[in-house]
């Protein structure tokens, strides 16, 4: 009898656990792990006081202890690696990206930052470490368009062409999210929104003005890409005013496009400190509170600063905002968090299993290498004095980026203990018994101190010199950064330092006696004035700023062990006053699509030391408008060298009713081929890249003929092979801006 009553009081006791559990997760419904996440977000903003939803909107979000709120800091970076946190994976530069041509390379480079990132995410939370670049939100991919070699940030982009650039920004955004059907693996942001790309000196207070035509031509298909096709969880303003609105609360961007034409539905966020700038430096309003209000009422939903901390209450108060509106900018940050598993159990959330093992891991550094070697663009290599010959005895390695990790990371980069300079590649790569020397030469970006010079002289002895000069992210890069710059980062003459060009000079001379080549390498994001360096140089390559593994990848391509095969996604001009005024904004002879000056290396273009042949060229001779062209062509290696192509689809609509650009990049693939081998290649041409913008401001894909080449570049003279075709289009249609 005893045993039954205690068993009948544990069962009554069990049962009212269970009822008052009941209760409370009716009352607090966003504890309830079955419900949706959308249910959840809008309970948990029902139980907020307004300081604490206003807490929560400002980048530094604090804790709600009575909620179960964490501490939760917005603001991180991973522009091409875990950025500014701890240990990572260092891949190359954005730039670098784009020159890869690649979005399959880029999408698993993206997915191995996102899992380094859920790895540092979890043992940071273990330590209580909630603070600045710990989270799991990142301020990544810039998809903004380099319009301008003089734009200091401009290496953070894939280059000047919006469909490139759109391609490899999906990409970026899809590895970073995750595929998961339940969480988001990390939150990617589409940056700067938009019309950004310097002057970085009067980023604050500028604005730049453009047209209807190039604003939806050239300046927001990316974004739009990202929004639409990636499924971007944010956006973030610029800090320019556009047409004479501030980026962080313009009606036009914000509401009008991102929102109504493109059904947005993720959250935005300010660039840091933007805020301020609508009232200090763009005198839109006069206070702190009004500029809250313009942000607000634009959607702004998240502040990286504090004046929404201090100015939003203020401005609420003052019946500028209401709180119903504070409820709905509030409501898409708290689902991104409920999103990112960051109010369940962890055991619920599969991208919580990824174990700091994977921090630079061999697989990591592998992919760092295959990204670097990828990106790397041979311009020059006269006489083919590259690959260098297996039997050679003596390499002259020599210049200021040679040994120098800052050539290899740009900025916004990561922390790695494999940073693998030029030196240390060669070092690393040469056959046993070659010799190696190793002399900086010269400063940097300033003439030697001491006149005497042992460099040269001994540099005449080898049997090749290797010559490592450019850029660091110390003397172009972002406004406070670059702190060899006194242009705020941009690079307004758009050289590399003259102290370099003249110790280049005087190294080619003291070379000619000798008879010994000279191979030059450029490290940075811009695209300087390569004329004179082209002439001195025996072989010229592009290196970027190619990460961790930037010295193996480039010995090894010196050295004929890996074959080059990146593309410029940015042209280089002849001469810096070919181009418009840096703050004139008009794309009206920039680029390659609207530049009308032969410039000194086109882009899409790149050497190989295979040789590639296009032949039997197929594709639909007409569509009806809206319908897609179908293209296959044969592609064959012609040398005894195996090699990467990327093949390239270009289009001109030869009878349109308004201005259009020269030529545009319209389908593209990377492809490799074994030496002799050869493969038939199939293309896409999707309508919107046949469409233009109107007069009359509408999208419209026209009746007319199109010219199609289909090669290994533009069809220009330097472009080894291509082929021509045309296909004409019946009837019109208007699309989608």
């Amino acid at each position: 009898m005893r045993i039954k009553l205690i068993a009948i009081i544990g069962l009554l006791l069990w049962n009212g656990q269970n009822f008052a559990h009941s209760i409370n997760c009716n009352k607090d419904l966003y504890k309830n792990q079955n419900l949706s996440f959308e249910t959840r977000a809008k309970d948990l903003i029902s139980k907020m006081t307004l300081d604490e939803k206003i807490s929560q909107m400002v980048n530094d979000a604090a804790a709600i202890e009575r909620l179960g709120i964490q501490e939760y800091n917005w603001w991180n970076e991973c522009l091409h690696g875990l950025a500014r946190a701890g240990k990572a994976t260092v891949f190359p530069q954005s730039i670098g990206l784009g020159a890869t041509f690649d979005p399959d390379l880029v999408y698993r480079m993206a997915d191995a930052i996102s899992d380094e990132a859920r790895a540092f995410y979890r043992y940071a939370s273990k330590r209580g470490n909630r603070g600045l670049y710990t989270g799991l939100n990142f301020y990544s991919p810039n998809v903004n368009i380099y319009r301008d070699p003089r734009w200091g940030r401009g290496q953070e982009t894939y280059g000047e062409d919006p469909f490139l650039t759109s391609q490899l920004g999906v990409a970026f955004v899809k590895g970073l999210q995750g595929n998961d059907n339940k969480y988001l693996k990390t939150a990617a942001c589409a940056k700067h929104f938009a019309v950004h790309s310097g002057p970085e000196k009067y980023r604050h207070e500028f604005n730049a003005i453009t047209n209807f035509r190039d604003l939806h031509e050239t300046y927001l298909p990316a974004f739009k890409a990202l929004v639409k096709e990636g499924k971007v969880k944010s956006v973030m303003g610029a800090y320019n005013r556009v047409n004479g609105e501030a980026c962080c609360a313009s009606q036009t961007l914000l509401v009008d496009i991102l929102k109504k034409q493109w059904r947005f539905n993720g959250f935005l966020t300010t660039d840091c400190g933007a805020l301020e700038d609508i009232y200090r430096y763009h005198k839109l309003c006069a206070t702190a509170e009004e500029a809250a209000a313009l942000a607000a009422k634009s959607g702004m939903n998240l502040n990286c600063g504090s004046l929404y901390g201090y100015a939003l209450k203020k401005a609420v108060e003052q019946k500028l905002v209401t709180e119903k509106e504070i409820d709905e900018l509030l409501y898409p940050l708290i689902l991104t968090r409920f999103e990112l598993g960051l109010f369940d159990d962890e055991n619920k959330v599969a991208y919580n299993n990824v174990d700091v093992s994977i921090v630079d891991s061999k697989k990591h550094k592998d992919l760092a290498y295959e990204t670097a070697l990828k990106s790397i663009v041979l311009l020059e290599n006269k006489n083919n004095v590259l690959p260098l010959k297996k039997e050679l005895n003596y390499i002259f390695i020599t210049g200021p980026n040679a040994n120098n990790n800052d050539a290899l990371i740009g900025n916004y980069f990561g922390t790695s203990d494999r940073l693998t300079t030029y030196l240390e590649g060669f070092t690393n790569r040469v056959s046993p018994g070659v010799s190696i020397q190793y002399k900086q030469g010269v400063m940097i970006d300033k003439p030697n101190t001491n006149p005497i010079d042992w460099t040269t002289g001994e540099s005449s002895k080898a049997d090749a010199v290797v010559a490592c000069l450019g850029l660091t992210w110390l003397i172009e890069g972002e406004e406070g950064e670059a702190i060899a710059s006194n242009q705020g980062g941009d690079m307004i003459k758009n050289s590399i330092p003259q102290a370099q060009i003249d110790f280049l000079r005087k190294l080619k001379k003291v070379l000619e006696k000798s008879g010994t080549p000279l191979i030059v390498v450029i490290s940075g994001g811009c695209p300087v004035q390569l004329t004179e360096i082209k002439e001195l140089a025996d072989a010229l390559i592009l290196a970027w700023y190619p990460g961790e593994a930037g010295g193996y990848a480039v010995a090894d391509i010196i050295l004929g062990n890996e074959n080059p095969s990146g593309r410029l996604p940015v042209t280089f001009v002849k001469d810096v006053n070919d181009l418009p005024p840096f703050e004139d904004y008009s794309m009206k002879g920039r680029t390659y699509k609207y530049m009308t000056k032969e410039p000194l290396y086109y882009f899409g273009y790149g050497l190989s030391y295979s040789n590639f042949e296009y032949t039997n060229l197929k594709m639909q001779q007409e569509v009806k408008a809206g319908e897609k062209v179908k293209i296959s062509v044969d592609v064959k290696n012609t040398s005894t060298k195996d090699g990467d192509e990327i093949v390239q689809v270009y289009i001109t609509d030869n009878q349109a009713s308004c201005p259009v650009p020269v030529r545009q990049l319209a389908a593209f693939k990377r492809i490799s081929l074994k030496a002799g081998e050869a493969k038939t290649v199939e293309l896409v041409i999707n309508p919107e890249k046949m469409s233009l913008i109107t007069d009359k401001n509408e999208r419209m894909i026209e009746e007319g003929v199109f010219t199609v080449t289909v090669g290994g570049g533009q069809p220009v003279k330097s472009t080894q092979s291509y082929l021509c075709s045309e296909f004409n289009i019946k009837g019109n249609k208007k699309i989608e801006l």
